[in-house]
């Protein structure tokens, strides 16, 4: 949270420097209808402004992304013609003097090169452009160049260069952001793949073994988990979507469970609470399976006789409360800690951590696994989903802003 505070401080200083030198340079006695001072005035557009322009940004560099900022980002800078380039072409140009284009991008070499900014005079043969200066300010993510925002005007000027700069270095935190969105979704993803790469082996050798034992002498159970299989695995290893709801994976479970109970037999004692209101509360995919999939590690494969295994989700106000706990061999709490921590890795499979490194990403450090257990003393897992939480969305649903 603290590295997101700071780059938001980041990214929000120099346009309030912006606004606050667009104050002093337009400041008038007039009335500006309750708005407050001219500088306060020129301050609220200049962030106003920036807002508009930010969402597309956070998209990444492209042409769609940078002709929807294009505007907005001219408008911060008050000149006659912007420009947003890759480090190949022009991506968007708004404003007078589209003519000068390939001018521009001839001179980006030594800006795109150095990672310094340029200003520069503008060849121009159309007698009625009034585009003579460019100023080249690169835009930067991790000390790699993207591209370059490029601001033309009449006649050159040193504040120019100094708000080009500084407009400049916003928009490279907001490509940074992007950056960090795009690097999360793909950690989220590679940890969906080692979950499944989990459950492939030792669960479905087990569940086939099940069902081939019920082909000759129950043609007809064997049907019914065949089909639970299915479904299971058509789950489990989809395609789409890095979010579900509470509904989906409880039903996930259930076939799950099902298949369990084929092995186990009597063994195997499952407990469900659910109250109706959560089962539309979104989650991370695959998120509590792991979980149960562990209880049932421990519960069964850990100890001889009967396992019992809870399973509540409850309203909790701004959030669903989720807890899975079994009576079974239980863990030394210092092994659990260096397991969460990556210090060692579980003799079981990856899923305690990867559920616990998932929830910490989306919902924040607050939100992670609370898990309460001893040797011999069984396994109390808890979950904390909040009900909203910005861009978690099922597959399928409709989008969260």
């Amino acid at each position: 949270m603290s590295g997101f505070l700071a780059g938001l401080c980041v990214a929000i200083l120099p346009l309030l420097a912006a606004g606050y030198w667009l104050g002093r340079r337009t400041a008038r006695t007039q009335n500006l209808g309750g708005l407050g001072t001219p500088v306060e005035h020129a301050t609220f557009q200049t962030l106003h402004t920036a807002s508009l322009a930010a969402p597309p940004l956070r998209a990444g560099l492209t042409e769609e992304t940078a002709r929807k900022s294009a505007r907005r980002l001219r408008t911060l800078l008050g000149t006659d013609a912007l420009c947003l380039t890759d480090d190949t072409r022009v991506l968007a140009w708004d404003g007078l003097g589209a003519h000068h284009r390939a001018e521009v991008l001839q001179r980006l070499a030594g800006p795109l090169e150095t990672g310094r900014g340029e200003a520069f005079r503008l060849g121009c043969d159309t007698p009625d452009c009034p585009l003579r200066w460019a100023v080249v300010a690169p835009l930067t993510v991790d000390d790699r160049v993207h591209g370059a925002l490029v601001a033309c005007a009449p006649r050159e000027s040193a504040v120019l260069v100094r708000a080009a700069a500084e407009v400049a270095r916003w928009v490279s935190v907001q490509l940074e952001l992007a950056d960090l969105d795009r690097s999360r979704t793909r950690l989220i993803e590679a940890e969906i793949k080692a979950l499944r790469a989990q459950i492939s082996p030792h669960f479905i050798f087990n569940s086939l073994a099940v069902i081939a034992s019920f082909v000759r002498t129950d043609p007809e159970r064997a049907r019914e988990l065949l089909l639970e299989f299915a479904d299971f695995t058509r789950y489990s290893f989809r395609r789409h979507g890095d979010f579900t709801t509470l509904a989906d994976e409880l039903h996930a479970i259930d076939h799950y469970l099902a298949l369990v109970r084929a092995r186990f037999g009597d063994r195997l004692s499952v407990t469900l609470q659910i109250a109706p209101e959560v089962l539309t509360v979104t989650l991370p995919y695959l998120c509590l399976q792991p979980l149960v999939e562990n209880a049932v590690k421990h519960g069964l494969e850990g100890k001889a006789g009967r396992c019992r295994i809870g399973i509540t989700a409850q309203d909790a106000g701004a959030e669903a409360l989720v807890v899975i706990e079994d009576d079974g061999a239980g863990m030394d709490p210092e092994l659990l800690r260096r397991i969460l921590a990556g210090e060692v890795s579980p003799s079981g499979g990856i899923g305690l951590s990867n559920v616990d490194d998932r929830l910490r990403q989306v919902y924040g450090d607050d939100h992670g696994l609370v898990i309460e257990t001893a040797v011999g003393a069984g396994m109390k897992v808890t979950a904390r989903l909040p009900k909203y939480q910005p861009g978690v969305h099922s597959a399928g649903g409709l989008a969260r802003e």
